[in-house]
């Protein structure tokens, strides 16, 4: 059994997104040790400048790879990532299960995460082109990795 961890920046402020989340959170535990470190956002004034933007994400991007567990398989989520079908996740994840003890998954907070963080990466994954806020993608991600445990597990939820 893999341990999964999923590093996200920020807080979840809605309360759709907390009781999403935690209902994933409590099937995925059926298969697996999962936890979620939540990375402090950087403040930062509107309209911000590209310098600005930069220098945010690599504070956050230190932050993120300080929580990362020693030895484990780095998924960042990010827009230039691969687009995988949820059998294809699963399919990853089991590949992943033979040469790592643990996972983790890495959202980033409204500007995305630093090169530093995104070359950690042995995969990068994508959600599509679309644009959705950073706390839905980590309801999204905790969803799918749900997926793809119940894909390997042969349960009835994915159809």
């Amino acid at each position: 059994m893999i341990n999964v961890t999923v590093i996200c920046v920020g807080k979840l402020k809605e309360a759709y997104l907390r009781d999403g989340c935690a209902e994933y959170l409590k099937r995925i535990s059926a298969f697996s040790k999962i936890k979620v470190i939540e990375i402090a956002e950087e403040r930062i004034k509107e309209n911000p400048s590209d310098a600005q933007i930069k220098n945010v994400l690599l504070r956050e991007g230190r932050r993120i790879i300080d929580a990362i567990p020693n030895g484990s398989c780095v998924i960042p989520l990010c827009i230039e990532g691969k687009e995988l079908s949820s059998v294809e996740i699963s399919a990853e994840l089991e590949k992943i299960s033979i040469n790592y003890s643990s996972v983790v998954f890495v959202v980033g907070g409204s500007f995305g995460l630093s090169d530093e963080v995104k070359a950690l990466g042995r995969i990068k994954l994508s959600f599509g082109k679309i644009t959705m806020p950073h706390q839905l993608a980590r309801m999204v991600l905790l969803e799918q990795i749900y997926r793809a445990f119940s894909i390997s597990n042969n349960s009835k939820y994915h159809k």
